[in-house]
Parts: structure tokens; sequence; C-alpha cells
């Protein structure tokens, strides 16, 4: 059963409005730097992704932590490697992690309304649309 929940476009897609993908899910903040830019395996410990990758994923994440200057450099790692999320929904944006976010480009969300929180699991598939401003999960 598709389900649509309405979101804040923060970062809007380089490519496509509407990008579809595999959820991974961490109910914790996450720091960019700390992820393997050959494979993108999150490599901090005790993180709740740790070693699992985030390439080509739709990452689901309360926020970004970390400075500014660790979280661009994570991010543009990453985007060099070609290991980037394909999307970025995040519970509430904050300055670093967006600016980390416009620099190379990843789409990213924020405030989803209702309580796609609760309900979106590794593995579910989800569409993000910036152009119209929802997610859906599938």
């Amino acid at each position: 059963m598709k389900k649509t929940y309405k979101c804040r476009s923060i970062v809007k897609g380089a490519k496509d409005d509407k990008i579809s993908g595999e959820a991974i899910v961490s109910r914790s903040a996450m720091c960019f730097y700390l992820c393997d830019p050959k494979t993108g395996a999150v490599i901090e410990r005790n993180h709740p992704l740790q070693d699992r990758s985030i390439a080509g994923k739709i990452l689901v994440l309360e926020s970004g932590k970390g400075s500014s200057v660790v979280q661009v450099d994570g991010f543009y790692q990453l985007w060099a490697k070609g290991t980037l999320p394909k999307a970025i929904i995040l519970r509430e944006a904050e300055p670093v992690i967006v600016s980390a976010a416009v620099v190379v480009g990843v789409p990213m969300v924020d405030r989803v309304e209702g309580d796609l929180y609760s309900h979106i699991h590794d593995g579910d598939i989800v569409e993000v649309d910036d152009e119209e401003i929802h997610v859906t999960l599938v």
C-alpha cells in the first residue's frame, strides 16, 4: 500500500525530480566524514549503520553531526568515488548538513509530515519527489 507524505525540499536533485530507491534508516545523527569513500560504508564505531553502505540508497536520518569542514569533506569524498546516497530524508535539517549536501548536489528533504519515521524500515522502497515536495513509501 502506497502512502505519500508532504515534506520540505532542501536541496533539489540535479537530474531527476523523482528519485526512487531502497531505504536505509538510522534513528541517530551521522557524520559523513566517518564513511569509507570507496564503499560508502559507515565506519563510525557504535553507529547503528556501522559497516553498512549508504551508496545508492535513500538515507533516512535524524540529522547530521560534525563541523562544516568535516561534513563537506565527507560528502565530497563520497561524491568523488560515486558512493553518495541517492537522496537524504532528514527529520530536521541543520545548516551544516545542508551546506555539505548543496556542495555535491545530493537531493535532501526534511520536515516530513505524518508518521513516516515510525513506518519506514531498511529495505523499504521510497520515492522522493523534490519538485512536488513529497515522499512516498511504496
